[in-house]
């Protein structure tokens, strides 16, 4: 035997001798392929199926249990003062700079030009239509979206959410649906919170560091920024607070690896909340000024 095998090792060439070690290597790195495709494209498309469902289930539960009166009140009392002493003071230390910059900014710009008097009506309408309901939901993603978020994944690692489905409870009705509803309520205050507070940053500013007209101000901020820029502001809010709600609940829901995954789904609670939100800001504003053109004075 071991003469015919050295016999068929002499007659086999060498390019066939290398062939068996060759398709492995092809095999590796179709394999690595197939995995990285799992791990990213596909593996992304499905966490945003999976977080609108997770959001249309939240509503529908929020609706049915509101109408029936079945709808956990004392969890969103919780949660509401829970994220309301998380982001306020952060929102109001970040939306002063905000309002302020912004007053320089369109303050030059107006002095360039010659319209000194259009200051306030440029950073007015900067603040309440795109800086406070972005710098609302920036502050919510990232104070409340990544308590939510730690939460809900401690709970999974503990088996305490398996142990709830075992008795019968429903986790979506049961802590999502409150935190949902928490989270749109304290968006929509904190939104009103830095239109509030970054207009009166850039009136302070504007008057007495620039030695801007009061009554201009006043006047040209009231004629430019309606009724229906607050509107739009608010619906804002709602979109954005449920958005975070949502990506930190699923996040949570499907945290893995115990402690450490907790910390990933937390970061990745961040910065999927941050980019989703950017995303949605740049399509709701387009199609806000394509359905709703602003009319001249």
């Amino acid at each position: 035997m071991t003469i015919h095998r050295e016999a068929a090792a002499r007659e086999t060439p060498e390019g066939d001798a290398r062939t068996p070690q060759a398709k492995p290597a092809t095999r590796a790195i179709v394999a690595w392929w197939h995995g990285y495709l799992k791990r990213h494209p596909v593996a992304a498309l499905e966490t945003v199926g999976g977080q609108f469902i997770l959001g249309v289930r939240a509503v529908q539960y929020l609706v049915t249990d509101i109408v029936t009166k079945r709808f956990a009140f004392g969890e969103f009392v919780r949660q509401s003062a829970f994220m309301s002493s998380a982001a306020v003071l952060p929102t109001i230390f970040v939306s002063l700079p905000i309002g302020v910059t912004l007053s320089i900014q369109f303050g030059l710009l107006a002095g360039q030009v010659g319209a000194t008097s259009l200051a306030g009506a440029a950073s007015g309408l900067a603040v309440i239509r795109q800086g406070a309901p972005m710098v609302a939901a920036l502050l919510m993603a990232s104070a409340v979206g990544s308590a939510i978020c730690a939460d809900l994944g401690s709970r999974k690692i503990r088996d305490e959410l398996d142990a709830m489905e075992v008795m019968g409870v429903s986790i979506v009705r049961r802590l999502v649906v409150p935190r949902v509803a928490a989270a749109v309520l304290v968006g929509v205050s904190l939104t009103g919170v830095v239109c509030f507070v970054g207009f009166l940053a850039g009136y302070l500013f504007n008057v007495f560091a620039q030695n801007g007209a009061p009554g201009s101000f006043v006047t040209t901020f009231a004629s430019f920024a309606t009724v229906g820029d607050l509107w739009l502001t608010l619906v804002k809010a709602v979109i954005y607070g449920m958005i975070v709600a949502v990506v930190a609940c699923e996040k949570g829901l499907h945290t893995e690896g115990g402690p450490a995954g907790v910390a990933n789904s937390v970061n990745s609670t961040v910065v999927s909340s941050i980019l989703l939100l950017m995303l949605v800001n740049v399509v709701f504003t387009q199609l806000a000024m394509i359905l709703f053109p602003r009319q001249g004075l």
